[in-house]
């Protein structure tokens, strides 16, 4: 896979939740942090996302917001 995002972190699927039109995509990574995506349904069949697969989380933002406490 190639692709212009610099930002791509390998990780697992955790969590699979569908919805009527969207899905709720949780990745674990390694060391336990996990992030979570909502992508088409019809998106999630297509890449057949399912509990363990390994997958990519792609950033491609032109905002981060950063946090203090």
């Amino acid at each position: 896979m190639k692709i212009s995002a610099r930002n791509i972190v390998k990780g697992k699927v955790k969590k699979l939740i569908h919805g009527a039109v969207n899905s709720e995509v949780t990745i674990q990574l390694a060391g336990g942090a996990e992030l979570v995506s909502i992508i088409t349904k019809q998106s999630a069949k297509s890449l057949k996302l399912a509990r363990g697969k390994t997958v990519y989380a792609i950033i491609k933002a032109s905002n981060v917001m950063v946090g203090v406490d």
